[in-house]
């Protein structure tokens, strides 16, 4: 398998869902071996982020990645897409401190992506493969991985509210089934709680537009749920984009349960910091393709509507 980029250019512009700030994003191909890159521009000037565990210095609600220097935050979409999309370089730049909202989730991105075409470069897919179970938990949170051939992700999530409850949902990740069964369920939240966000400075760029919100009852948003079980889907969209703040792809079986940011990085933080002991890294070769089963779930059909 071999590694891919962008094919042209992709501009895009929107307001950061926190900030409430209109930032420009372009996104540029990039060689073999760059990985993803964050260029950041600031009063100081532009500055480059790799994505990496420690790199992450704020998981309030979204991941920020940053240094000293320059910090961006909400980007866990954005990386959610290139890593269901299988894109492994590709320069980031942002004018702004926060990665667009858009409609809450990442479909905007893969209609993109899509639009600009993906380019095979010359240099074998570079991954890394847990070798060793491994669990993570703590106060009711949990995450374990063991070895995969891929990337599964089965995730549970519990919310005291009549139109969430417990959910559940088994995903295996390839660029069809990213793009019809995940990239499309936006990021959610309770009306009780938004007054007290934008008093703190959050959610002021977050509306109905962007975000599902819900009142005691059930969905505000006029058009309601584009699937039944879309907060949890939405919960593996934030946890592919949480796990990809490394060089390497990861491929394993995660089983995640009641997790969220700040979590997830805990997890990659320790995974990473004894990578020794629980990850290989390897070069793909070959074609993987042929290896994945097909998904009775995916019967694409021309253009997706929502794209």
């Amino acid at each position: 398998m071999k590694q891919t980029t962008l094919k042209k250019e992709i501009r895009c512009s929107g307001v950061g869902l926190h900030s409430g700030q209109k930032v420009e994003m372009v996104l540029k191909p990039a060689p073999a071996d760059t990985c993803v890159v964050f260029s950041l521009r600031n009063k100081s000037g532009r500055h480059m982020v790799v994505p990496e565990p420690g790199r992450v210095v704020g998981t309030g609600l979204a991941t920020t990645l940053g240094t000293e220097q320059a910090k961006v935050s909400t980007v866990e979409h954005l990386l959610a897409a290139l890593v269901g999309l299988e894109i492994d370089n590709v320069i980031v730049e942002v004018d702004g401190e926060e990665i667009p909202i858009l409609d809450g989730s990442a479909s905007v991105y893969v209609y993109l992506i899509n639009s600009a075409g993906i380019r095979l470069l010359d240099r074998p897919r570079r991954i890394a493969k847990v070798v060793r179970p491994l669990v993570f938990e703590q106060d009711g949170k949990r995450v374990s991985v063991k070895p995969y051939n891929g990337l599964r992700i089965d995730y549970a999530i519990s919310f005291a509210h009549p139109m969430i409850g417990n959910q559940t949902y088994s995903f295996e990740s390839s660029p069809l089934s990213f793009s019809y069964r995940i990239a499309r369920a936006r990021t959610f939240g309770f009306m009780k709680d938004v007054e007290w966000l934008q008093k703190n400075g959050l959610a002021l760029g977050g509306t109905l537009e962007n975000a599902v919100v819900f009142d005691d009852y059930g969905v505000v948003n006029p058009e309601g749920l584009r699937f039944e079980d879309e907060m949890v889907r939405h919960k593996i969209l934030d946890f592919m984009g949480d796990i990809a703040v490394g060089k390497r792809r990861l491929w394993g079986h995660f089983e995640v349960s009641c997790s969220g940011h700040d979590f997830n990085n805990r997890f990659m933080r320790y995974l990473f910091d004894n990578s020794s002991e629980y990850l290989e890294f390897a070069n793909l070769e070959g074609a993987l393709g042929a290896a994945r089963k097909h998904d009775p779930e995916i019967v694409p059909v021309g253009v997706p509507a929502w794209a």
